[in-house]
């Protein structure tokens, strides 16, 4: 063999090696255990702790991580993604915020079927629907059909927004364009739009959510301008042009 050919084959097999190390590397960081802060369960009421005081306007200290108790389910806890399932994304979302405020849990996914098919029947008593509620009919859902009654629609929110709710014991629901999150284990293209529920939040600020869309949604940590970025009401279909709103409950 030439030098010239085993310098072609050298190069070659470097480069081969060289591009499986950085698929190992990043497969093995993708893999990497998340460390999640302790689950705090809800209280309705909490009195400020001198030291670790609550956010407030006047003071918007927050603490370093948190993460609540908020049970996860997929929207399809069978793993049959067909109607009407692929749309449960909202009824889901409800579910488990509405368990972590009232001390349910979510028993398994027989448990986690029968109640979102109670939620679509009510849906479609309320709005002749069930497809893709807004921010506005999902809190209908949230203060009818669970009797929550501190339920906010909050528009145009920011960071500090949800994490002053989330520091406060309260979740957040965020309608998204589904698509720009870039999650790898939804059915691609992924959802046109798209809800989930963001339960705490790392050290680092990166979110921590439950996301009904993956069967491993539970715990999922997305950076905070994915999730900012992708905040888009329904509107009807034309999501990316939605309004930027969210839902705290609690």
């Amino acid at each position: 063999m030439s030098n010239t050919r085993k310098l072609s084959v050298y190069l070659i097999l470097s480069a081969a090696l060289l591009f499986s190390g950085i698929f190992f590397i990043r497969h093995e960081k993708r893999l990497m255990p998340v460390f999640l802060p302790p689950a705090q369960t809800y209280q309705s009421t909490k009195s400020p702790d001198s030291r670790n005081p609550m956010p407030t306007a006047s003071n918007p200290v927050l603490t370093a991580e948190v993460n609540l108790q908020v049970p996860f389910t997929s929207q399809a806890p069978r793993q049959n993604w067909d109607a009407p399932y692929q749309q449960f994304c909202e009824e889901a979302s409800t579910l488990m915020v509405a368990s972590y405020v009232k001390g349910e849990t979510i028993s398994g996914p027989d448990d986690a079927d029968a109640k979102m098919l109670a939620i679509k029947d009510f849906e479609m008593q309320k709005f002749g629907f069930y497809e893709d509620t807004n921010a506005d009919e999902t809190a209908v859902i949230l203060r009818e059909y669970f009797g929550l009654e501190k339920v906010e629609v909050v528009s145009d929110p920011t960071t500090q927004n949800i994490k002053t709710a989330l520091a406060e014991g309260r979740a957040v629901i965020v309608p998204l364009a589904g698509r720009q999150l870039g999650n790898p284990y939804y059915r691609q293209p992924g959802p046109l739009f798209h809800m989930l529920v963001i339960k705490g939040y790392q050290k680092n600020g990166d979110f921590i959510t439950n996301d009904p869309g993956t069967k491993k949604g539970a715990d999922y940590i997305y950076a905070p301008d994915t999730i900012m970025n992708a905040i888009h009401d329904w509107n009807g279909g034309n999501v990316e042009a939605g309004r930027r709103v969210v839902l705290i409950v609690g």
